[in-house]
């Protein structure tokens, strides 16, 4: 989530045959949704997601969920959804994007609350951008310079959440250490800790600072991510190196969600957490 979001959660930068698939498939969704004389306003609620969702889609932005077909059908008709079904089918193929992952993004999209806990990089959705470029820029085998720019592009556009969706409730836990080390230069950590400063503002964000030394620490597992879908359902979501894992078995995620509940008691609270930071910022 941190690293690399070229990797699914966005389309920009993911190969210009998916791109212009992606575009195809969301001209055809418009065109029916027009069709039947919807607006994107009018049509998203009878689908159950949001109308920004529904636009990012039709610019071909975003992959349509799995189940978006079945939903259409009883908005748009049975032609509409056996021919989105049948789209939607060709660009999981040509994707090279695993399924699970393409799920996380509809989750993140819609989710009710968001929380992650980071031990390695800053996690993206709080990323400044001279952070971001050389968390990119350090990839593995190297990347193109288009390449770094298009992940870019995509990685600051997925931080759009944090403002658009006011009423989600976002969670971040991250290591001390993380952010003291300077990663990047004197430089690109002011600007990284001006910009988390600046994001645990906000009323919809939550952000704790891991603090270096502990007795107890209940993030010894590694990072995670958690969200709770429309539903009231909870799923969990954990990377490694160039693999991803979408967790949905309850006993599984209710261990991760009691884990998160516990690193948010040994984490400092939120007031000593932005004194650290400003601490950090005012360090020479």
């Amino acid at each position: 989530m941190g690293r690399d979001d070229g990797e699914g959660c966005d389309v920009t930068g993911a190969g210009l045959e998916l791109s212009e698939g992606l575009q195809v498939f969301g001209a055809v969704l418009k065109s029916f949704r027009q069709a039947a004389r919807l607006t994107q306003e009018s049509f998203a609620p009878k689908v159950r997601y949001s109308a920004h969702y529904i636009a990012k889609i039709e610019q071909g932005k975003r992959f349509p969920p799995c189940d978006l077909p079945e939903r259409v059908e009883p908005v748009l008709g049975e032609t509409a959804a056996s021919v989105l079904k049948a789209a939607a089918k060709k660009l999981s193929r040509r994707s090279g994007l695993a399924s699970w992952f393409q799920h996380w993004v509809e989750i993140e999209e819609e989710a009710l609350t968001l929380y992650a806990y980071e031990c390695r990089v800053v996690p993206g959705l709080l990323q400044a951008e001279p952070y971001a470029r050389k968390v990119l820029e350090s990839h593995l085998p190297p990347v193109t310079d288009e390449q770094v720019e298009a992940r870019l592009a995509a990685r600051l556009d997925r931080q759009r959440l944090l403002s658009e969706r006011q009423n989600t409730s976002f969670g971040f836990i991250i290591e001390q250490a993380v952010i003291e080390r300077g990663f990047g230069g004197p430089d690109v950590t002011r600007h990284l800790v001006d910009h988390l400063l600046t994001c645990a503002r906000s009323r919809n964000v939550e952000l704790l600072v891991m603090p270096t030394r502990g007795v107890e620490h209940a993030g010894v597992y590694g990072p995670m991510y958690l969200a709770e879908t429309r539903a009231h359902e909870w799923v969990g979501y954990v990377e490694n190196q160039e693999t991803s894992l979408l967790i949905t078995d309850r006993n599984q995620v209710s261990g991760m969600l009691q884990r998160y509940g516990r690193m948010r008691s040994q984490a400092l609270d939120p007031e000593a957490s932005m004194s650290l930071l400003e601490h950090m910022r005012g360090a020479p």
